[in-house]
């Protein structure tokens, strides 16, 4: 069972985002790999304290994890963009956060040069965003896809060297003279882009930063639930960046919903319009429909009338926070006849002043008004 997240930092629920933030600075520079070098339990406490300040420096987050606890972060990837209570990596936590830290690791380069006080730093290769069409079978039970990503590798045989414009510093100094004296300001190196490193070797076919197109089949997890829009991310399978020990960026995976024949999507409840016959609402009966994991044996009463929404509870999509199921909601539509035939117009006629024939909603008969509105409230 994971940690609760005001425990890990040592913070009380009504702590303020001065008093979170303080509290992380301190575990995290208890607990940085720098001052515990090859302690994997440091690491995972190190890695523990970022996750529960990501998500309690957020206010959105923060309410949504006192309201429902780590469970409001159990659909995964929560969304895209971001940790959202997943395991975090240490690439992710320096990026993020590393100006925290501030010259508490040499100038704030922190684990492996990043952060936010300059010196070396690990480039971070560009990230890739490709779509994923998924049908609602698919958002119903969850899916594992498996995608062709054309995707930046550094080429094989490629080589590196000490940068000699910042001599692996990973910075350049710069002094001007102003009118408050003499100023000295560091900045990343422009000929390495702040790694420290330029390219020592380049193998035929790549290109001027060493690196190579290459087709890798990529398999996404993809949860159940997700919807049109909603972006998924797969750590460090985006292009590759120059240099050593540099940093691949990430895939994003942004969802395309396919349209369903029969069923419409409002949510997490399903939507399917049934049209049945004047001798079946009459009569009544019964009716097989589409549902999202097969179809499904529906009963109509004798009398029903147009406009009818019968509610299958739970026959709906799932909530990607796992908080159970929508509802499929069937729209009963009498379909009028547009032609008939000799015998059929004279049976009509003899019962247009039939007393039966007649409409007399009762009072709890609603109208089209009302069941528009207990729909959409």
């Amino acid at each position: 069972m994971k940690k609760d997240y005001y425990e890990i930092l040592g913070v009380d629920k009504s702590a303020d985002a001065a008093a979170i933030k303080k509290a992380y600075r301190k575990k995290a520079i208890e607990f940085h790999p720098d001052k515990n070098p090859g302690d994997k339990e440091a690491e995972e406490k190190f890695k523990e304290a970022a996750e529960a300040y990501e998500v309690l420096s957020d206010a959105d987050k923060k309410a949504k994890y006192d309201q429902y606890g780590h469970a409001a972060f159990d659909g995964g990837f929560g969304g895209g963009g971001g940790f959202g209570g997943g395991h975090m990596n240490m690439d992710d936590i320096f990026s993020q956060f590393g100006d925290i830290f501030g010259g508490a690791f040499g100038g704030g380069g922190g684990f492996g040069g990043f952060g936010g006080g300059g010196g070396q730093r690990r480039v971070k290769g560009a990230n890739l965003r490709i779509k994923v069409k998924l049908t609602i079978e698919d958002i119903a039970n969850g899916v594992e896809k498996k995608i062709k990503v054309k995707r930046k590798v550094q080429a094989q045989g490629v080589t590196y060297k000490t940068c000699p414009t910042c001599n692996g510093s990973g910075q350049v100094t710069k002094i001007a003279n102003t009118v408050f004296g003499r100023m000295q300001t560091a900045s990343p190196c422009g000929a390495c882009h702040g790694s420290g490193q330029i390219m020592d070797h380049k193998p035929a076919g790549a290109d001027a930063d060493g690196l190579i197109l290459n087709e890798e089949t990529v398999s996404i997890k993809i949860p159940a639930g997700v919807s049109e829009g909603m972006q998924l991310k797969v750590s460090g399978k985006g292009n590759e960046a120059p240099g050593k020990n540099n940093v691949p960026g990430d895939l994003l995976v942004v969802i395309e919903e396919l349209e369903h024949e029969t069923l419409k999507r409002e949510g997490e409840n399903l939507h399917y319009d049934l049209y049945i016959s004047f001798a079946e609402a009459a009569l009544g009966g019964s009716k097989e429909i589409d549902a999202v994991n097969g179809r499904v044996r529906i009963k109509l009463e004798e009398g029903i009338q147009s406009g009818k929404i019968l509610r299958l509870k739970g026959k709906g999509l799932p909530s990607l926070n796992s908080y159970g199921n929508g509802d499929l909601l069937v729209h009963v539509n009498v379909w009028t006849p547009k032609k008939l035939t000799k015998e059929q117009r004279a049976f009509f006629e003899s019962m247009k002043e039939d007393e039966n024939f007649q409409p007399a909603p009762s009072k709890s008969e609603k109208s089209f008004f009302e069941k528009v509105k207990e729909m959409f409230s």
